[in-house]
């Protein structure tokens, strides 16, 4: 395998859909107000997917260097696991990626405050950095939080809350209550793909000492909790559509939670652990498709 080949593994390109859903729900939100940039939508783009490919390069050094990612792993084989890229190849690529980073964090606070509202400015900055640093300390350090059972939460915050709050705010420069509703399913469904993730590498997790919230609670209240999170997307989507709606095609984006419904039933047969890798997908990129019908239906059709 080239080294081209092998940092576009390392860079998993099938998770990047699913960051890119909370900023097409914000700047859904945001245009609903008739707020709208092309620039800042650009550059929002490319900054989630930086953030990114900067956690899945740190992830893969972290549970690399720690002995997570070895034979006992269902998943993928990883780029540090399997030798494609050596400890300080990654190390470099952390840092030119986390370089990167900053830059888009910049740029996209330009084109969105230009040289007003410094307090608004230093405060994205502290969000900039704070993503950044939950990017990587996921699985790097000694006090890595997702070895402690909180990678869930950091999820459903940056993910989730920060996503799409954030970005609706760098267009409209204010927020309202309601925006919680949306950024709350998406931030639900993002957790559900971090949970299968766990369901499926239990066992692995458990010997490498990575104490996730399923290795905690165990595999039949992971599944639970999984029913839990999508039910919850789907009901704060509900009550959002239901309080902004304008016609049937305010329900269009619901469609995206038909697929989650039939993966539920699938999640609730799985014995073999294997078969979680599966269902990933099918979350991730239902979650995507949620991002872009609202997108389309809050940008397009009302």
């Amino acid at each position: 395998m080239t080294k081209f080949r092998a940092w576009l593994s390392a860079a998993r390109l099938r998770t990047l859909p699913l960051s890119l859903s909370g900023i097409l729900v914000g700047t859904a939100l945001a245009n609903i107000y008739g707020h709208w940039d092309l620039y800042i939508f650009i550059f929002a783009l490319l900054t989630t997917v930086a953030f990114q490919i900067t956690s899945n390069f740190a992830n893969d050094y972290g549970d690399g260097v720690k002995g997570t990612d070895n034979e006992d792993r269902i998943g993928p084989m990883r780029a540090l696991q399997s030798g494609q890229l050596s400890i300080s190849e990654l190390k470099t690529g952390i840092r030119i990626s986390v370089i990167i980073d900053l830059l888009l964090v910049f740029l996209l606070l330009y084109f969105s405050f230009k040289e007003e509202h410094l307090i608004y400015v230093l405060l994205f900055i502290i969000f900039g950095v704070a993503s950044i640093w939950a990017a990587i300390r996921y699985t790097v350090g000694n006090n890595a939080y997702g070895y402690k059972g909180f990678g869930d939460l950091f999820v459903f915050i940056f993910f989730g809350l920060l996503s799409v709050l954030g970005s609706m705010f760098l267009y409209t420069k204010f927020l309202l209550a309601m925006a919680i509703l949306p950024a709350a399913s998406i931030g639900f469904l993002s957790t559900a793909v971090l949970n299968l993730n766990n369901l499926r590498d239990i066992e692995s997790d458990k010997k490498a000492n990575k104490n996730t919230l399923i290795v905690k609670i165990g595999r039949s209240k992971g599944k639970a909790y999984h029913y839990a999170l999508i039910i919850l997307a789907f009901i704060f989507m509900l009550l959002f559509v239901g309080t902004h709606f304008y016609s049937w095609k305010s329900a269009i984006c619901l469609i995206a939670f038909v697929p989650l419904f039939i993966h539920l039933r699938s999640v609730k047969k799985i014995e073999n652990p294997k078969n979680f890798d599966p269902e990933l997908k099918k979350v991730a990129l239902s979650t995507f498709l949620l991002g872009f019908l609202f997108y389309i239906v809050y940008n397009y059709f009302l």
